[in-house]
């Protein structure tokens, strides 16, 4: 259906070429699944962009050939020859190949319905009424999964769950009945057991339709369960293709080698660690050194103790003269315990509460109930009481890493000025201290200080993320709460990011509570881990424990969703039930939550707790 040959693209800048793709062959066919696999800059956005007529205005195609088979003429059409606004790509792009963008939120218009932006494509390519094509437009959102599609016509993306926001993507590219689907890193920065939905639906309406797909994706546990053959790429080539039984049985190229040892796995032996492509050395300053020899503290007291925490919003919808109005429960009566010197993980799915409980613990949002008591190693702090001056001085015992590397800087300053920013702030130091202290903590975190000159946009996203890490450990806190921080990284640059946060845990004794959905990551760095759906802390173990004897059903679930990167351990689809998981009230006795009964945490094992109806017993467990 679809043959790459001997693609190659440019881009110009500063009037020069600058190639981006070089000599890329590879065929997709009628109902298959390819896979493209490479890291960020390897050129696989580029190649869908090219194959869809879509590339940036300062790039174009040099060379090769992207032959179509077009079903419905029968004709067989070079899109590289074609001109990108000619009626006859037009026609090809949206109606024959359709293209899934990996963000959804700036895929989507939000100042127009969802409806609206689904419809769209369906009356540019296919000759239908208002009336009809909305009957359609509504039966494609129920096809892919809307609880309501009626409703979801009249909704803007804003309003939308990420998941749902991918599945109106998917159903815009759908709604046309293409016979090529390109999928851009659909599932990225979705939840495991959205992201498992996801794929259960694309590979549905594949089948359904007869449509072949070409997944773009740097997660091998994706490609092992979708994929019938791979194309592996780097710096703008093919290195290795062929079967997917045979490259993962029998790679052949050092870097899909490198790659899959990259990869978080369940059966990483005790001390083992992830082997990035290219390894960061990090090293630690004189500054950084004395200050972290200097501090002797009492580890008897857990670090951070948070007891019956909850946070209650009120939504309001509806015009000024008939407001609605009513309460979201975002945190449910929360207890937990850091240990010093431990990596905590907090593991659940988006809109669970791990970032509002976060928030709370760094005094960002006000709790409506609860205690935060803070053992900074002499002395317990109650957070919620300080206030001023006293707050001022505590938040450089706590230090936050954002998800988002590129959002978290602020693109109009440089990174000497960023690192510099909390110093400045907290009146540390003179401008020499403050110059040999950005230039140690860019040694620490692998980054040349040459670079303390530069913006934020001349920085992969791995680098960004470096230099969040650098700015949150700028004034030598004992606590980072790390949320998310390798959700948006690659395979290849979230291994470098993993390894340095174990590495400075080690070496300058920090503790940290690690958010993340990832289970194989949380699994690779976390010590104990607190699984949360709803608000509510669900179970609570030591890694070994949880994922050796998970008993909650949610937990079990989200185990259930992971897709590994081993041909041996195949996702099974038809097990993943649409939405029960995280319901609380569909859970089984005595697991279930209605909001009305008590709960309370039951002790299987010392360490070992699990959130289960008051009076229940172990026996109603095994039951």
């Amino acid at each position: 259906m679809l043959e790459v040959n001997e693609l190659a693209v440019d881009f110009t800048l500063h009037h020069s070429a600058v190639p981006a793709l070089m000599d890329v062959s590879f065929s997709v066919g009628p109902g298959e699944t390819v896979a493209l696999v490479g890291e960020s800059g390897s050129g696989k956005s580029v190649t869908s962009q090219a194959i869809m007529g879509i590339l940036p205005a300062n790039a174009h195609i040099r060379s090769g050939e992207i032959l179509f088979d077009n079903p419905e003429t029968g004709q067989r059409v070079d899109i590289a020859r074609l001109d990108p606004e000619s009626q006859q790509m037009r026609q090809i792009r949206g109606g024959n190949i359709s293209i899934i963008f990996q963000e959804p939120m700036t895929s989507l218009s939000p100042v127009h319905t969802i409806g609206d932006q689904v419809s769209e494509a369906l009356f540019l390519h296919r000759d239908a009424s208002r009336q009809e094509g909305l009957k359609l437009t509504e039966a494609m959102l129920g096809h892919v999964g809307f609880p309501d599609p009626a409703r979801a016509l009249r909704m803007y993306p804003f309003e939308l769950s990420g998941g749902l926001r991918q599945r109106a993507m998917i159903a815009m590219a759908m709604v046309t009945h293409p016979s090529l689907l390109i999928a851009d890193e659909p599932t990225t920065a979705l939840d495991v057991t959205i992201q498992a939905r996801i794929l259960k639906l694309i590979r549905e309406l594949q089948a359904e339709l007869g449509m072949a797909l070409l997944l773009i994706t740097h997660d091998l546990g994706v490609v092992s369960n979708m994929s019938d053959r791979v194309v592996v790429m780097y710096h703008g080539r093919v290195m290795e293709a062929g079967p997917l039984q045979q490259l993962f049985s029998n790679p052949q190229h050092d870097y899909l080698k490198a790659l899959m040892h990259a990869v978080p796995r369940f059966d990483l032996q005790p001390g083992e660690r992830l082997v990035p492509v290219r390894e960061i050395h990090s090293e630690i300053g004189a500054l950084i050194k004395q200050q972290a020899a200097d501090q002797l503290l009492d580890a008897s007291a857990p670090h951070l103790r948070v007891s019956e925490v909850s946070k209650t919003y009120h939504l309001h919808r509806g015009s000024w003269l008939n407001t609605e109005s009513r309460e979201f429960l975002a945190v449910d009566r929360v207890s937990l315990e850091v240990e010093r010197g431990e990596c905590f993980g907090l593991v659940g799915e988006s809109g669970c509460g791990k970032t509002t409980l976060s928030k709370i613990i760094m005094r960002a949002i006000t709790p409506d109930q609860g205690d935060i008591i803070y053992h900074d190693g002499n002395r317990a702090i109650d957070v919620r009481a300080l206030d001023n001056s006293a707050l001022l001085e505590f938040r450089r015992k706590m230090q936050f890493i954002f998800q988002d590397p590129f959002s978290a800087l602020n693109p109009r300053m440089t990174v000497f000025d960023i690192l510099r920013e909390p110093l400045v702030v907290h009146e540390l130091g003179d401008l020499d201290y403050q110059r040999e202290m950005t230039t140690e903590l860019m040694r620490l975190v692998g980054l040349d200080p040459r670079f303390l000159n530069r913006y934020p946009h001349s920085f992969s996203g791995g680098q960004r993320q470096r230099i969040g890490i650098a700015r949150a450990l700028a004034l030598q806190p004992d606590l980072i709460i790390c949320d998310e921080p390798v959700s948006a990284l690659d395979v290849s640059i979230q291994a470098q990011v993993l390894n340095l946060l174990k590495d400075l845990q080690q070496e300058l004794g920090l503790t940290f509570i690690f958010i993340s959905h990832n289970l194989a990551v949380i699994h690779y760095i976390a010590n104990r881990i607190a699984v949360m759906c709803a608000g509510r802390i669900v179970e609570l173990a030591s890694r070994d424990r949880l994922f050796e004897n998970p008993v909650h059903p949610y937990t079990r679930a989200l185990l259930s969703a992971v897709p590994h990167p081993e041909l041996s351990q195949p996702l099974n689809f038809e097990a993943i039930t649409e939405g029960a998981a995280s319901e609380p009230s569909l859970w089984p006795l005595p697991f279930t939550l209605d909001g009305v009964s008590r709960t309370e945490f039951m002790e299987l094992e010392p360490g070992h707790f699990v959130r289960v109806a008051a009076g229940s017993k172990p026996s109603d467990l095994a039951a």
